[in-house]
């Protein structure tokens, strides 16, 4: 993993989201070209930065570096709402997930 991989991520997960390099600068509370000096290559963001953009996008440093998962948002998303399921519930959310990964 290098700076390259942080870079393309982070604009994986900002396309994936639907929002525009200069909507999430200044979400994040920066100028409007903060995003484009990271996609550039002429930055990237500190380690506070980097966790307040994991914290942006709902998910751990852990799902960021995970290069598996390809929407880790909504991987997220899922955890979430798997979490407040009974257990008949989840057997039939395991059904269906694993009959949805064989296709």
């Amino acid at each position: 993993m290098d700076a390259d991989f942080i870079r393309n991520r982070i604009s994986a997960l900002r396309i994936q989201k639907g929002i525009s390099e200069y909507k999430m600068s200044l979400d994040l509370g920066h100028s409007k070209s903060y995003l484009q000096s990271i996609s550039s290559g002429r930055a990237l963001p500190s380690l506070s930065e980097f966790l307040y953009i994991c914290e942006y996008f709902q998910i751990t440093p852990k799902d960021f570096f995970d290069e598996s998962q390809q929407d880790p948002v909504m991987i997220t998303e899922l955890k979430k709402i798997a979490a407040t399921l009974n257990t008949e519930d989840l057997q039939a959310l395991i059904c269906i997930a694993n009959r949805l990964s064989k296709k």
